[in-house]
């Protein structure tokens, strides 16, 4: 008996000890290469995430940009029907106080050429790090029943194209435009916003 007794004792003893070598084990925590571990992670996580999280917030006020054009839009597409009409209206537009907001500098009709392309100029010092090249444009085309796309300017003939109105947004590119069929004679921005800072649609 006395023998068993001390053999449980030792078996509590045992499990006593081990309980408290774990409880060391866990108190001991994180070791300094663990921590350096986890630490350049964070800092991996943070140098992907953090360029691309400022270029969405950029695209976001780009948005901005293109609503603030819906009356400039209207403009060119109601008041239209001829190349002197549409002078008229680029002129008139340019001679109002342009639409600004916070992220939009001017919103403009091209008075170069009397082409309807609006012109879409960024505030970088509030919209983000565009630099200099803060412009978009958007070019009106219609769409020929023969097929295709004519810009607007040139829709007026001879001979006269009629058809429904659409817009070829560009910025350092105009591949979607493009692939959609309205590559020629789009007006290009003068200084045009980098690719990576527009939506889809402006690239």
């Amino acid at each position: 008996m006395r023998c068993l007794n001390e053999g449980r004792r030792d078996d509590r003893g045992y499990e006593n000890r081990s309980k408290g070598d774990q409880m060391k084990a866990l108190q001991k925590g994180f070791t300094l290469i663990e921590l350096m571990i986890v630490v350049a992670i964070i800092g991996i996580l943070a140098a992907v995430a953090l360029p691309a999280y400022q270029d969405y917030m950029v695209r976001a006020r780009v948005t901005e940009g293109l609503s603030l054009a819906s009356d400039a839009k209207s403009v060119v597409g109601t008041g239209s029907s001829t190349l002197g009409e549409l002078t008229a209206v680029t002129d008139a537009f340019n001679a109002a106080p342009p639409p600004s907001s916070k992220y939009v500098t001017s919103v403009r009709l091209d008075h170069a050429g009397y082409t309807g392309a609006i012109i879409i100029s960024f505030n970088a010092g509030n919209i983000g790090p565009i630099g200099a090249d803060n412009q978009l444009t958007l070019t009106p085309f219609i769409r020929n029943p023969a097929g295709g796309f004519v810009q607007l300017a040139a829709s007026f003939g001879p001979p006269a194209i009629t058809g429904s109105l659409d817009w070829a947004c560009a910025s350092a590119s105009n591949e979607t435009a493009a692939g959609r069929g309205m590559a020629a004679g789009i007006v290009p921005p003068a200084n045009p916003m980098a690719i990576r800072f527009v939506p889809s649609e402006c690239r």
